[in-house]
């Protein structure tokens, strides 16, 4: 048996939450937040048989695409570069990150 954590962008969750439904597979949805873009992401905790973690390995690899955004640079608070304003930068963001963790006990009451 094993664990799955996987942080996924919001704009990706439920569309994978269902392929988790569609394939049986049971999942905990955690809502939480990126500390670099300070964006909504949610996390997965799935634990899972050995024998079917390549299928939810494959269900995150398909849903879960990375894309490009433009963000907003922070403002800089340095007295030096007055006139500063923040513009436009692209960053890649989605896409998934997936740990597989060895799970030693389980058990569901």
């Amino acid at each position: 048996m094993k664990l799955i954590m996987a942080i996924v962008q919001d704009k990706d969750s439920n569309r994978l939450a269902n392929e988790f439904i569609d394939a049986n597979i049971r999942a905990t949805k955690l809502s939480t937040t990126g500390g670099f873009l300070k964006a909504g992401n949610s996390t997965f905790i799935i634990g899972i048989e050995d024998e079917r973690i390549n299928d939810a390995l494959e269900l995150i690899k398909k849903t879960c695409q990375s894309r490009k955004q433009f963000v907003s640079t922070p403002m800089s608070l340095d007295v030096s570069l007055d006139g500063q304003v923040p513009y436009p930068v692209e960053v890649e963001v989605g896409g998934a990150t997936v740990f597989v963790l060895p799970v030693e006990d389980f058990h569901r009451y």
